[in-house]
């Protein structure tokens, strides 16, 4: 299980891993400890701000309920307060993993990309087992590197029995039943690393629809261009396994992520070989 750390402590600042929303990531030294942390900031400047807080407080509470070796660990969550003891900063302490995410990283050919994808699908399997729907994947949502793959971020991230009355996540990935109706479950996480896995592949979004309004089936059928006209190097098992994840109705999906993940292993084996 995930170590458990009472106070973030003094540290010393190391790098500026970036910034978010609201936020900036810094790879920080725990004086308690003498390891390396990434250390999320999060400012909350007026009551606008306030759903980056909310979010900062569900990214820590989803961490908690999380184990998995492809998951970043969350460690702590502390608050700093200012005038009329109203929450100005909020602070996360999360495992540090050198690399980039995949929207920053260079290029890769598919068979570099499958096994990444397994790890994802295998993350995200975990997170549906306890009950987790991750609500945002995306490339920049997921991390590579020497010390292998993580999915980063569960600030938008829903725990079974959550409800949740705004529509949210990123539109260039959102399956066709939450932007029509904020409807977030396993099969749209299951739509959200399809469309990760085209972008990935295609180097293109899957269509979406404009803001404030809906995509028929129809007019998404017509506007996806298939997998292999885009990338002739994706292989035809690749190509199949991202359309039926992209399928307009949920029920045309893979049944779980388990499934996902069963499929990305097989797809592995020869493209490593």
């Amino acid at each position: 299980m995930t170590a458990t750390i009472d106070k973030i402590g003094a540290l010393e600042i190391l790098d500026d891993l970036g910034t978010g929303a609201n936020s900036r990531v810094l790879r920080v030294r725990r004086a308690a400890d003498g390891r390396e942390y990434a250390l999320k900031v999060v400012t909350i400047g007026s009551d606008r701000d306030q759903k980056y807080l909310a979010q900062a407080r569900q990214e820590y509470r989803v961490g908690r309920l999380l184990d998995h070796p492809n998951l970043v660990k969350v460690y702590c969550f502390e608050t700093e307060t200012g005038w009329w003891f109203r929450v100005r900063r909020a602070r996360l302490l999360l495992e540090y993993v050198p690399g980039q995410t995949l929207d920053q990283g260079p290029p890769l050919k598919p068979s570099q990309l499958i096994p990444v994808f397994e790890r994802v699908a295998a993350a995200v399997a975990h997170m549906h087992a306890r009950g987790v729907v991750h609500a945002d994947l995306k490339p920049n949502n997921i991390l590579s590197g020497p010390a292998g793959v993580r999915v980063i971020d569960f600030g938008l991230a829903r725990v079974r029995g959550d409800r949740v009355k705004r529509l949210q996540g990123t539109p260039e990935y959102m399956a066709p039943e939450t932007a029509a109706t904020k409807a977030v479950d396993e099969r749209t996480d299951v739509f959200n690393l399809g469309a990760t896995m085209y972008r990935l592949v295609t180097f293109r979004y899957p269509p979406a629809p404009p803001p404030g309004m809906t995509l028929g089936e129809r007019s998404y059928r017509r506007l996806l261009t298939p997998v292999g006209e885009l990338n002739p190097d994706a292989p035809p098992g690749l190509c199949d396994l991202i359309h039926r994840c992209l399928s307009y109705r949920a029920g045309d999906r893979p049944g779980s992520m388990r499934d996902v993940r069963a499929a990305l292993a097989r797809l592995a084996r020869p493209a490593g070989a």
